[in-house]
């Protein structure tokens, strides 16, 4: 469930939104926390910008408790656009960040207009989202992964070993590895459950690597815990935070020279899913099913070329070993005048 102290302020209106979103959608209780905020930001500004609390009220301390039907029902698009101006100007939120709070402002008012009635007409049906660059993701190449694997060592070697492999061999989330249990793990038919988004479960196969170092991990793996079903256990013998496989991912990537902006646990996803499509040539479709996309569009960003396929690429076009015939009777022309004075000129007409 959301963070029940963040919500304390949700007006009754958006508390009916959340729980539609959180249980009849299956969103999880992080990614509907994260709507409330893009929601709570966006009342903000609205009570703001129309004078309804001091104009030297901090904008973080704007409760917005007292929203209602009535006020939603004045709000109309050229507000909304206001508001996404203050967003780039004022908060200086990224393509991204303003992309996310348009989706939520979609998922909220097409709630109030098409699934409760309670609003005729939607405000931001012609709401455009923010042209987003289109980046390539950040990746270890394979050499680089080789040495990251090296790179496990100390006391909790094997579990910290276990962790980078399934990260770089499944490309599960973080928070489908610290969720993982030791039922999750099917021995005979060498398989992994796991959970995804909004509780989604899906199988991934797992080979040799991984089957190896989940076989060395168990047999360490501390006995007396406090969550005896978790697979990774901390130094406080309960199941590891999402914060500590942050702390241990970055401190060995530092490692290998990869402690600069951009690398982090997410990145070892990306990496999981161009090994498998660049060496494996995995099919687009099963490993969107491997990565748990709902969206083929999501998995594309994958088949983004390397340099060295780029360079392959170029050396196997049939025509890369043609040069030009040398010898007596068939000199390659060395000047323009010399290649001039060979073509037959056309007969005038």
């Amino acid at each position: 469930m959301m963070d029940q102290e963040i919500m304390a302020e949700a007006p009754p209106i958006i508390k009916e939104f959340l729980g539609y979103i959180e249980t009849i959608k299956g969103k999880s209780p992080k990614t509907t926390e994260e709507y409330y905020l893009d929601l709570r930001t966006f009342f903000r500004y609205i009570k703001k910008s129309r004078g309804l609390v001091s104009p030297t009220a901090d904008f973080e301390e704007i409760s917005i408790s007292d929203i209602n039907l009535e006020l939603i029902k004045t709000i109309d698009l050229t507000q909304v656009y206001e508001y996404m101006n203050f967003l780039g100007t004022i908060r200086h939120n990224k393509a991204n960040t303003r992309s996310r709070k348009v989706s939520s402002l979609r998922a909220f008012f097409k709630f109030l207009t098409n699934k409760t009635g309670k609003l005729k007409v939607n405000p931001v049906e012609e709401l455009e989202t923010p042209k987003l660059k289109k980046t390539l993701p950040k990746y270890l190449t394979l050499e680089q992964s080789i040495s990251l694997l090296s790179k496990a060592e100390g006391p909790y070697k094997e579990r910290d070993y276990c962790m980078l492999v399934l990260f770089l061999n499944c490309g599960m989330r973080l928070s489908e590895l610290v969720g993982l249990n030791l039922s999750d793990v099917r021995h005979g038919s060498s398989t992994l459950k796991i959970t995804g988004k909004g509780n989604k479960e899906r199988i991934v196969y797992l080979n040799e690597a991984c089957l190896d170092a989940l076989k060395r991990y168990i047999a360490v793996r501390p006995k007396n815990v406090i969550d005896k079903n978790a697979l990774f256990i901390s130094k406080q013998n309960k199941r590891i935070s999402p914060k500590t496989v942050q702390y241990i991912v970055k401190k060995y990537l530092a490692e290998i020279a990869l402690d600069g902006p951009g690398y982090s646990v997410h990145k070892l996803r990306h990496t999981a899913a161009t090994l498998m499509y660049q060496y494996g040539h995995v099919d687009i479709r099963v490993l969107k099913d491997i990565l748990g996309h709902e969206n083929l569009g999501t998995t594309q960003i994958y088949t983004h070329l390397s340099d060295e396929q780029m360079a392959k690429a170029a050396q196997a076009n049939p025509l890369s070993g043609i040069k030009p015939r040398t010898g007596k009777n068939n000199t390659a022309p060395n000047n323009e005048e010399e290649s001039s004075s060979k073509i037959k000129k056309e007969p005038e007409s």
